[in-house]
């Protein structure tokens, strides 16, 4: 990785301005699933330890154009105070007056908690006042979400082209992992896509497909691929105005992109619909792929033999209903039994492989499914670009 660290500023006695992801799922005001506060223990930790005081900032989900209690970082505040073993304060706001007063009269050791910086419209249109604002609180910046570097964000972009901004603990593996598998990786080198739709990963597939041995294409996206080699998918989702796209796709991969041969198919989309496996090219009027079948699994557990790194993003087919997620579990469990660099790209993959009762066998677990897909297209992320190089 190209960019300083945390590890590279003098950080005594300093304010830190530190952008973290605590989006967590929240019911009844309360969190959850902590994941992504322990993420970011190690920079928190690593910060106090030095002398610094931390002034925190993240948003929470999609409030409406302003302040809205449903969306307060409170909850987060008092898990983070909890983890610690130490006080978190809450700020009133994430900008003004009363917020730079507070982080003015932090002592080394403090910790200021943020309010959502979402209650702001300046934060999503990287308002550079709002920026202006943020970076005023801290003496430096440390960016350490991932899940939102894909996004300049006046809390992400703007405030790392004020502070002299640095990488995180997270930030600096997410990029490490991710990183091999676009520059350099190990080999051989295989890559598994799923999730429902082609459309939203076409440069993912044909960035992967330049850089891997083998790409496995699993879940609604390879209904389209199949349906562009010709096999009548029935009521399957499939993407027509992709189509094309994937049949160009499939003529210059040749023999490197692998498809599912057998398909675990439904009568309708329901948890309760009859099912049957068949081959993909043999779905009767009327039925629907809904995983793959036993026989994919079979091909793709072929394909990751001897693998020395393999990164997967999205399941194999609709895993949210039982009788449907046996294909993206057996490929969680194959990537823990194969001894490669395993990395998985955050949102269902992750998901799916705590479900799988693997994820501790997993070598990284991407805390940004948006990010990590945009960072496996090959683009520059601009929470990561603002960032100081070495």
């Amino acid at each position: 990785m190209d960019k300083k660290t945390v590890r590279d500023l003098d950080l005594k006695g300093r304010r830190v301005l530190m952008r973290v992801d605590f989006n967590v799922p929240m019911e009844a005001g309360r969190v959850i699933d902590d994941k992504r506060i322990r993420a970011a223990l190690p920079t928190i930790q690593y910060g106090l330890e030095q002398g610094a005081s931390l002034i925190l900032m993240s948003h929470l989900g999609r409030p409406k154009g302003g302040p809205d209690p449903e969306f307060s970082l409170k909850p987060a505040a008092e898990v983070l105070a909890k983890l610690l073993g130490t006080p978190v304060q809450m700020a009133p706001d994430c900008v003004g007056p009363e917020v730079e007063h507070k982080a003015n009269a932090l002592k080394p050791g403090d910790v200021l908690m943020l309010e959502n910086t979402r209650f702001h419209p300046g934060e999503e249109k990287n308002d550079p006042n709002l920026a202006r604002q943020m970076a005023a609180l801290g003496d430096v910046f440390v960016n350490d979400a991932f899940g939102s570097a894909h996004r300049a964000h006046a809390s992400t972009e703007g405030v790392a082209r004020i502070l002299p901004a640095v990488a995180g603990f997270l930030m600096e593996q997410e990029l490490d992992y991710l990183g091999r598998a676009t520059s350099k990786p190990e080999r051989p080198y295989i890559a598994i896509l799923g999730g429902a739709k082609i459309s939203d990963k076409i440069e993912v597939v044909e960035n992967l497909l330049a850089k891997s041995d083998k790409l496995i294409i699993g879940g609604g996206m390879a209904n389209t691929f199949l349906a562009a080699k010709g096999c009548n998918m029935q009521d399957s989702l499939v993407e027509a105005a992709s189509v094309e796209t994937a049949r160009s796709i499939l003529s210059k991969a040749h023999d490197t992109l692998l498809l599912p041969v057998d398909a675990v198919i439904a009568d309708k989309f329901d948890a309760n619909a009859k099912t049957q496996v068949v081959d993909v090219d043999k779905i009767p009027a009327g039925w629907r792929m809904l995983d793959i079948g036993p026989g994919s699994i079979q091909v793709f557990k072929a394909a990751l033999q001897g693998a020395r790194l393999i990164v997967w993003n999205g399941p194999m087919g609709v895993f949210e209903m039982p009788r449907f997620a046996e294909g993206t579990f057996a490929i969680a469990r194959l990537l823990a039994e194969s001894g490669a660099t395993t990395v998985i790209g955050g949102g269902d993959s992750a998901s799916a492989v705590k479900q799988a009762g693997v994820a501790d066998k997993m070598t990284h677990i991407s805390t940004g499914g948006g990010a990590s897909l945009e960072f496996l297209e090959g683009r520059s992320l601009p929470g990561v670009a603002a960032l100081q190089n070495k």
